[in-house]
């Protein structure tokens, strides 16, 4: 009898495990795919002027996620072209979905919204889903939305 209780609260477990699993699978996709998600629903009018989607390469990665010591596969940004404008929003996939927290936290403690010297973000939020980890600095009304979009990707 206790062998079939125990057969019975091994298998309860496994469904519960199984069942309660990671919800934050990573996002498949390009990046630059990826970014253009990010701004679904953002009229033209809305976004800033000249906004164009950059690769970032391991010699430029740290002036854009303000770290240098991040195991990343690959990264784009998109920024506007005109410096005078408080906007970027970094997008990083890890090699390792593990080290997204310690990435966010990392950043986070880095991030500089005046690094356009003249102007500054209004609106910081670094977060991740899966193996992406995402900055945004904007002003409050687009980097929310940016945000939603982010949250909703599948």
């Amino acid at each position: 009898m206790k062998r079939i209780f125990y057969l019975l609260g091994i298998i309860c477990a496994s469904i519960t495990l199984c069942a309660c699993g990671s919800t934050n699978k990573n996002v498949e996709g390009e990046l630059t795919d990826i970014m253009d998600k990010l701004y679904t629903g953002v009229k033209e009018e809305e976004k800033p002027m000249a906004l164009t989607t950059t690769e970032l390469t391991d010699d430029i990665f740290e002036n854009f996620a303000f770290v240098s010591d991040i195991d990343y596969k690959e990264a784009v940004v998109s920024e506007s072209m005109t410096g005078s404008i408080a906007h970027s929003v970094v997008l990083i996939r890890l090699n390792d979905a593990n080290d997204a927290k310690k990435v966010v936290e990392e950043i986070e403690k880095n991030a500089d919204p005046r690094k356009w010297i003249c102007v500054e973000a209004e609106k910081v939020y670094v977060m991740s889903k899966g193996d992406l980890v995402l900055l945004i600095m904007s002003d409050n009304n687009l980097s929310s939305r940016i945000k939603s979009n982010f949250e909703s990707l599948k």
